[in-house]
């Protein structure tokens, strides 16, 4: 893959990175604000989604642009190592609305009594 080829893939890994952190980042910054709940780290939940989606679509991408590539295409590593962070930033966001969902719920059910 040459060094133009490999722009998507190393997009990739920076995406699914960030995907990866953002949430973890926004819960432990709850901890040093007084007006900045742990809740208000929920807002990070889409951004970590969109972030993993994007870095999903950059993989997608940088594998086409690979296999497209006379003599094979060299190292695809960054595009799959940018592929399974996406992924684990997927499920951290999922985790994530999922927790923030049970809370709702049991705030819900709670307010009913």
């Amino acid at each position: 893959m040459s060094a133009s080829d490999s722009g998507p893939a190393w997009g990739s890994v920076v995406a699914g990175l960030a995907s990866v952190v953002t949430l973890p980042f926004a819960i432990y910054l709850t901890r040093f604000s007084e007006s900045y709940d742990l809740l208000h780290a929920g807002f990070a939940i889409p951004v970590a989604a969109a972030l993993g989606f994007i870095s999903l679509a950059l993989a997608r991408r940088a594998r086409m642009l690979s296999a497209l590539t006379l003599g094979g295409g060299g190292s695809s590593r960054p595009a799959a190592v940018g592929r399974v962070l996406g992924l684990i930033g997927l499920c951290i966001a999922a985790a994530g609305l999922v927790a923030l969902g049970v809370y709702e719920l049991l705030e819900y059910v709670g307010s009913r009594d």
